[in-house]
């Protein structure tokens, strides 16, 4: 199955923000599916100088730790 996930929120809500990439990197990646992510609004300033590292949700993998996954596996990511 092919996915796209859309993420919105930033840095202003590290937990709202890593859900979308917990579940392409969590989720998506371990059943197969053939997954992109789509960072619109705050969510593209996640990429942006040393946001990503800092970037700590509740209960979630470290944004740092969830893109590094992505990049490993090549999921496109659009911004």
């Amino acid at each position: 199955m092919k996915m796209l996930v859309w993420a919105t929120a930033g840095a202003a809500d590290p937990t709202k923000a890593s859900i979308p990439l917990h579940v392409v990197a969590n989720g998506c990646l371990e059943v197969g599916h053939d997954s992109a992510l789509l960072l619109a609004g705050d969510a593209a300033d996640m990429i942006v100088g040393d946001t990503a590292d800092t970037m700590e949700g509740v209960g979630i993998p470290p944004v740092r730790e969830l893109l590094a996954k992505l990049r490993e596996h090549e999921v496109p990511v659009y911004v």
